[in-house]
């Protein structure tokens, strides 16, 4: 992994949100003809189902900061119920109309307080979260999952990512990494990213002595825009 202290410099760089844009298309397509049976699917997310993944990125790409915040005093800063509700608002009367709200939010840059790598970072790990328990498979550009690998690594703002992999090494084999130390962790880019985030199910896909360890780092995944904390 290359450094994470260009994260920040990165992350207010030129294509991620055209990179947003193109990942949230692409996820779009993969579900067009999914069956009823396949939207009730469980998710890697913890007691959701991939229809109700799909209805929480919809409200992440639904929510300006004002509109984050007046959630977050109605839901009286009870953040998890904050995710629930605005889920229950993008959801729809069924899997069409599910699907119809996240199309019509592709090409949106309307974006909670956080930075747009952020709002990268979780349509990528959402969309493997509902992609990986339909058996869908879907290559990402590696420079895009090298940027959001960046990021987690250097950050525990939407979820804890850079304590989880705190003194390891890991190594991408599919792109070059940056100087590291501690028990190894090596694997496909993507797997580093999901495992990272907590989805224990892409430790399969790492080797080395650290990866053990980042197994038993993991626990159960969950959905966490619109549970951002305020930072000082």
């Amino acid at each position: 992994m290359t450094d994470p202290e260009l994260t920040a410099e990165r992350g207010h760089g030129s294509g991620i949100w055209p990179s947003i844009r193109t990942e949230r298309a692409a996820l779009a397509a993969d579900l067009a003809e999914l069956t009823e049976a396949q939207w009730a699917t469980p998710s890697l997310c913890a007691g959701l189902t991939v229809r109700e993944v799909l209805a929480h990125l919809t409200a992440g790409a639904s929510l300006d900061t004002v509109r984050w915040l007046a959630g977050v005093i109605r839901c009286r800063f009870d953040f998890d119920k904050q995710v629930a509700v605005r889920l229950a608002e993008q959801l729809g009367v069924d899997p069409a109309e599910t699907l119809a709200r996240f199309r019509r939010i592709v090409p949106s840059t309307t974006e909670p307080p956080l930075p747009a790598i952020a709002m990268l970072g979780e349509t990528l790990v959402h969309g493997e979260d509902i992609r990986r328990p339909l058996g869908i498979r879907h290559a990402y550009p590696i420079d895009v999952v090298t940027r959001v690998a960046e990021y987690y690594q250097g950050s525990d703002m939407v979820v804890v990512a850079k304590k989880r992999v705190e003194g390891l090494r890991l190594t991408a084999t599919d792109a070059p990494s940056g100087p590291s130390s501690g028990p190894a962790v090596s694997g496909p880019t993507l797997a580093l990213v999901m495992a990272m985030t907590g989805r224990g199910a892409y430790c399969d896909d790492l080797e080395g002595d650290g990866a053990e360890i980042l197994r038993g780092r993991c626990g159960a995944a969950t959905c966490s825009v619109g549970a951002i904390r305020l930072r000082t």
